[in-house]
């Protein structure tokens, strides 16, 4: 992986103290989104991590509470030419879902992902790479195993090394391309 790669996409993410609340120094892709070179390099580096770490990989999972997984999941299941498959807010997505509740690092939620949509819980599994953000992550792997889906690795765009995301996932692979602590 190229450092000069990475650096465009880190000179791209911007710092917000205390947002949402107080004390909280959030980190915006919104910089990184607006560039396309930016933003296609993003994509580039996810997927030769993909292509290179997993031979085999059926669906790309993203976890959309906040949009992120939709933003980044999407285009790299279509460079992947793979199914994408939405991780949403309970209530957001038709038919029957199964939902978990959780804490974030400030609120709680509720995420929810559909039993229709054509993966886990027949008999099979599906490779998978799920997109979350650390709030989110334990919640959504457990979700997605309660539908018999095998996931391969959680992969992120940040990780937040002081809110120890990753050590929570027990024997999930976690993978991320930028680190803050």
């Amino acid at each position: 992986m190229s450092e000069e790669r990475l650096r465009r996409g880190r000179d791209r993410v911007r710092p917000f103290p205390d947002f949402p609340e107080p004390g909280v120094l959030f980190r915006d892709i919104s910089p990184l989104l607006k560039d396309p070179v930016a933003f296609r390099t993003l994509i580039d580096l996810l997927e030769d991590h993909v292509r290179a770490s997993f031979p085999k990989v059926d669906f790309v999972v993203g976890e959309c509470l906040d949009s992120r997984g939709f933003l980044i999941g999407t285009p790299l299941a279509q460079r992947l030419g793979i199914g994408f498959v939405p991780v949403r807010k309970k209530g957001k997505l038709p038919g029957a879902t199964e939902s978990i509740s959780y804490s974030l690092e400030y609120g709680k939620a509720r995420p929810g992902s559909s039993r229709g949509s054509g993966w886990g819980g027949q008999g099979g599994s599906n490779p998978m790479f799920l997109l979350p953000s650390t709030g989110t992550m334990c919640a959504a792997c457990e979700l997605l195993r309660r539908l018999k889906a095998e996931i391969l690795e959680c992969l992120v765009i940040i990780e937040l090394k002081a809110l120890k995301g990753s050590e929570k996932l027990n024997s999930i692979p976690f993978y991320s391309l930028l680190q803050y602590d």
